[in-house]
């Protein structure tokens, strides 16, 4: 047992001495190319394996791949409302008010921490036109009848799956279900390419916009046949510099490319002992205390959350302290700081906020820890015992 400070990190340094061996080889390997080139489309073309999807884009960052799915959505469905997840990152918001898009947040659901389909239903207006369904630390959001919905009323739907690769729904991934996904693959996350993100569609045309919007829109990243559509609708213009859509520069790089293929090999063992210690944590701490009844299926955990039972602000007020204490690093409000319906950089936008009950009780009395491979089960359960005795 830990008898002083358990020394838990939020991240956990996952670069073995074996990935820091692929990428010295492949410095050291006469005339490499180090810009996006073949280490990334072999990359891409790996994770769509794993993955189970038809097309992969890699790009610098998860944020990144939020910016294009929401160009993709503006191109696809012009401007409108779009329902999203006031529980997620900034960047599945970001793109929408500086795209124009006005976001409509509604309340998540306690057993997943993501938006439901009821609440979807009462948001859902003649101008909304896509939802962001964010599976929020890990916890599949995903089901047939939000597939079904989206298709039935022409909605773009987009899965940010940046802390849930591995999570799934029935026999597939999630993050294949949606018009497009994203991942992040930052350091700490399940996989690393240290900076890095992907966005994932089964949708050829979908596919054509995301490499151009990665590279500033120039049709030469496009397939030939998208090529020679831009040479022959515009003679006049040199169709290595014909720009298709007012696109951004967010390649990702060979070195991390070659890291991510390292990585990819250990995934789904980082699957199971994230879920391991998910089930761990729950199953040891106190029902009284914490709110424990959590979907346990189809999650693959990105940390560990702790929401004080009851509105107890005393207790919730000890956790933190005692956290601190323990040297136990922690994030209050749960993902990314807790409801972005409350954050300042939306005070310039229009947007609205629907009742969000369950949001306002995570952000206030929720937080999270680090859930990574190389925690011990034992102090999971130490740790938890003494969480419990507060």
């Amino acid at each position: 047992m830990l008898k002083n400070k358990f020394k838990w990190q939020l991240i956990n340094d996952s670069i073995t001495q074996d990935d820091k061996k692929a990428l010295t080889d492949f410095i050291n390997t006469p005339n490499q190319r180090f810009t996006q080139g073949e280490q990334v489309k072999k990359f891409e073309e790996e994770w769509s394996e794993w993955e189970g999807v038809k097309h992969s884009v890699f790009v610098n960052s998860g944020a990144s791949a939020n910016y294009i799915m929401a160009s993709i959505m503006k191109e696809k469905k012009g401007l409108g409302e779009v329902i999203v997840s006031p529980l997620g990152w900034v960047s599945d918001v970001s793109p929408l008010v500086n795209l124009g898009f006005k976001p409509v947040f509604v309340d998540v659901d306690m057993k997943t921490m993501s938006i439901t389909l009821d609440n979807i239903k009462k948001a859902i207006t003649d101008k909304t036109v896509g939802i962001v369904l964010v599976h929020v630390l890990g916890f599949n959001a995903i089901n047939n009848e939000i597939v079904k919905f989206c298709k039935d009323n022409d909605l773009f739907l987009i899965e940010d799956c940046c802390e849930a690769h591995g999570a799934t729904y029935k026999t597939r991934k999630s993050g294949s279900f949606g018009d497009v996904s994203n991942f992040s693959f930052y350091f700490g996350h399940h996989i690393t390419t240290i900076e890095g993100g992907m966005v994932c569609t089964n949708d050829d045309e979908l596919f054509e916009y995301a490499k151009l919007f990665r590279s500033h829109g120039m049709t030469r990243e496009a397939s030939e046949s998208t090529q020679e559509k831009y040479k022959k609708n515009y003679p006049d213009l040199n169709p290595l510099f014909t720009f298709a859509v007012p696109g951004y520069n967010v390649r990702n790089q060979e070195l991390n490319a070659v890291l991510g293929r390292q990585q990819l090999k250990r995934l789904n063992f980082n699957v199971e002992k994230r879920a391991e210690n998910f089930n761990t944590w729950l199953s040891n701490l106190d029902s009284d205390k914490y709110y424990i009844d959590f979907q346990r299926e189809g999650n693959s955990n990105f940390a560990l959350p702790l929401i004080v039972e009851k509105n107890n602000l005393v207790l919730f007020k000890k956790v933190c302290k005692f956290l601190v204490e323990k040297d136990v690093e922690f994030r209050v409000g749960t993902a990314g700081g807790g409801s972005q319906a409350r954050q300042p950089y939306l005070e310039q936008y229009d947007f609205v906020t629907h009742e969000l009950t369950n949001m306002d009780y995570i952000h206030e009395y929720g937080l999270y820890i680090g859930n990574h491979p190389e925690l011990n089960q034992d102090d999971i359960i130490n740790l938890c015992k003494e969480l419990n005795e507060l």
